[in-house]
């Protein structure tokens, strides 16, 4: 169990499913080492979360709405020229279901492989452009990043594993998240990487 203050901790609502998510990762670790804070991420489903409280993705919400997804498309690059994401690639599968690796995340932070595992998974998703909704794929993926891919993908299929996923997803929701990326620190809560800025605020403070 961590002694890290709370006041010094950010949970990090947390699917790969999001590009942003991906985006929002880097920055996030360098905050936390400027600021001695720890980055408790929580798995939980995106679908899940939209499902129960009836958010859409941005491309379905906003899809009729002039010039609104290419002005998200312009602070997107904002925020990748600012942070040097400049290995991002829109993943060519997206929307990719991510409940495999979703479950795979939560056996990972099991086995204690979680940081590793995240970083091979977000590295093939948005950066590779494989299509991570498939198990031949992510059995493949994982075993040439150097983890035990039998042991992940096992663990997986637990039943443990799958309420443990299902579980954080709905304790997000009444949390008061609606989509991902969502950050709090303490009871406060932050939506979205543009709002990085002031979840460093709030770890300083």
């Amino acid at each position: 169990m961590s002694t890290t203050p709370a006041s010094k901790t950010v949970d990090f609502i947390f699917d790969f499913a999001s590009p942003n998510a991906y985006l929002a990762e880097g920055p996030l670790r360098d905050i936390a080492a400027r600021t001695g804070a720890t980055v408790n991420r929580i798995p939980c489903l995106l679908g899940g979360i939209f499902k129960l409280t009836g958010n859409q993705a941005p491309f379905v919400a906003f899809g009729g709405v002039k010039g609104k997804l290419a002005y998200e498309q312009l602070e997107m690059q904002r925020f990748i020229r600012r942070h040097g994401l400049t290995k991002f690639r829109m993943n060519p599968h997206f929307p990719i279901n991510t409940i495999h690796i979703m479950r795979g995340l939560v056996a990972a932070q099991r086995l204690g492989v979680a940081d590793a595992y995240v970083a091979v998974v977000l590295k093939a998703m948005w950066e590779d452009g494989e299509n991570m909704g498939d198990p031949v794929v992510i059995a493949r993926v994982l075993a040439q990043g150097g983890l035990d891919s039998t042991a992940i993908l096992e663990a997986s299929q637990s039943q443990p594993v799958k309420d443990e996923l299902t579980a954080s997803t709905a304790a997000a929701v009444e949390r008061g998240a609606f989509g991902i990326p969502t950050f709090y620190v303490g009871d406060e809560m932050f939506f979205g990487k543009e709002r990085l800025g002031q979840v460093e605020d709030a770890l300083a403070g």
